[in-house]
């Protein structure tokens, strides 16, 4: 699909509803831009919430994940004998 979109003074676009609804772009969606030899390339994009955490966090967890070297032994134990 080929279309001519005009910018706004404000260096906005419209999106063809046809093609918005064929990639699934809602009102609010976000999209990435990319520029290459000339031509500009729109793709839908997601938008994810990502969490940071703290060496302090990760020790923690680990210190609350450790096993007694008798129970790792014999969860090990349980995986090599599996068939």
């Amino acid at each position: 699909m080929r279309e001519t979109l005009t910018v706004s003074s404000r260096g906005q676009i419209t999106l063809p509803a046809v093609l918005r609804k064929r990639l699934g772009i809602t009102a609010g969606g976000v999209v990435i831009a990319e520029e290459g030899q000339g031509t500009i390339i729109l793709k839908p994009a997601v938008v994810m919430e990502v969490d940071t955490y703290s060496d302090q966090d990760i020790a923690a967890w680990d210190a609350e994940d450790h096993l007694p070297a008798k129970e790792r032994e014999a969860i090990l134990k349980r995986f090599r004998d599996k068939p």
